[in-house]
């Protein structure tokens, strides 16, 4: 796992808690090669030492290409809602059971679900909650960021299993990480960096499984266009877009 490096010792408060509550290591200087996180003035970053290395990742809820997605996106028009189920009169509690960087949380939250962003990686979750916490503080998007989107640090897979009748939430979404080798698929510098440090979800079966068992209505599985069935699992129907496929599983 990435050590954690503080630009200035006045954030050492909100470093000890990330240490606290992630399990990093606390790194004294920036390392020369290697992934490390790195806790600035402006956030959170996951960076890369080295030389011709990618830029950092962050999560940034509130300006750049998501924002522009929230603006130009399409609405409940779009590809990813109908394929969760949202319509008039139904706007679906959703749980994101691979929440990555939470950018498709952040679209079905602003179109009103409220979702429940759940990750197992430490330094994806770490990045997911600096990027909510610095979105809450934005005027335009913060009072619907604190009130839609909660984040669970944790696997995704135990977690759905133990939820009570109360809990079980009306639709189950996953992106699982795609194998390495598939550039089709993974073209952002920001998702190879995090291919190569996280690595490919090589239990999606197990989490499919437990998806269906805990979502009321249905479970939907972001795919690349001509992927293959996760588990060989044929679903109810697919919602697709020139690149993506949404694969449905009905478990009404």
């Amino acid at each position: 796992m990435p050590g954690l490096w503080t630009e200035d010792r006045i954030l050492a408060p909100a470093a000890r808690a990330l240490v606290e509550r992630f399990g990093f290591t606390t790194l004294r200087h920036a390392p020369r090669t290697g992934f490390y996180l790195c806790l600035g003035t402006t956030g959170l970053e996951l960076r890369e030492a080295g030389e011709q290395t990618p830029g950092p990742v962050r999560v940034d809820f509130a300006s750049g290409v998501l924002a522009h997605r929230l603006r130009f996106g399409g609405g409940r028009g779009q590809p990813l809602a109908r394929a969760v189920g949202m319509k008039s009169g139904h706007t679906p509690v959703i749980w994101d059971a691979t929440a990555g960087l939470g950018r498709d949380a952040l679209v079905l939250a602003s179109l009103g679900s409220q979702v429940t962003l759940c990750e197992r990686s430490a330094v994806l979750a770490a990045l997911i909650q600096d990027g909510l916490q610095r979105a809450a503080l934005d005027a335009d998007i913060g009072g619907w960021i604190e009130q839609r989107m909660q984040l669970i640090f944790g696997d995704a897979a135990r977690l759905l299993g133990n939820l009570t009748a109360e809990q079980r939430p009306d639709v189950v979404y996953m992106d699982p990480m795609y194998p390495p080798g598939k550039t089709a698929v993974l073209v952002k510098k920001d998702m190879r960096a995090l291919q190569r440090l996280v690595g490919a979800d090589s239990d999606s079966s197990a989490l499919l499984e437990s998806a269906l068992g805990a979502a009321t209505r249905r479970v939907v599985v972001k795919r690349p266009r001509h992927a293959e069935w996760i588990g060989g699992k044929k679903p109810s129907a697919a919602v697709e877009s020139k690149k993506t496929r949404y694969d449905i599983y009905v478990t009404l």
